[in-house]
């Protein structure tokens, strides 16, 4: 009777084995990477209410708010989340029309970074871009890292 039936050789084993290290020694970089920018992306969610807030007020009076309560918004030590120190504009952060989104050191890579979000006008509307921010810009999200 004929062996039909054959296994694999041990070097077929071992080179399957070389290409399955070779691929997660590039794709868990590469996660880690995804990782601590959707955490960053927790600061530019969380600075949403306060960037429709300024857009309004300037909408209404031509300039840009001084703080976060005259933009009606809370103060900035309580806009935060698990990431997210802080978001602020004006006075209680920076300068008006400016927001600061401050990470907290709940992951190491982002600790104490801050994200600027400064306003500008164009066609009469009021759009955002990525202003000086200290976080790697590996870690911005799409919208900040041109």
């Amino acid at each position: 009777m004929k062996k039909n039936m054959q296994g694999f050789t041990l070097i077929e084993l071992m080179i399957v084995i070389a290409i399955l290290g070779i691929l997660m020694a590039i794709a868990i970089p590469a996660y880690q990477d995804y990782a601590v920018r959707a955490k960053v992306s927790e600061g530019i969610n969380l600075a949403g209410a306060t960037k429709l807030a300024i857009a309004e007020t300037y909408s209404s009076s031509g300039i840009y708010p001084p703080s976060n309560v005259s933009a009606g918004v809370p103060p900035k030590a309580s806009i935060n989340g698990k990431y997210v120190t802080s978001v602020g504009t004006g006075s209680d952060g920076s300068a008006a029309g400016v927001i600061d989104i401050t990470f907290n050191a709940v992951e190491q890579k982002i600790s104490g970074k801050v994200l600027q979000l400064s306003a500008y006008t164009a066609a009469g509307s009021v759009k955002w871009t990525c202003k000086k921010n200290t976080v790697d810009t590996r870690y911005l999200p799409s919208e900040c890292r041109n």
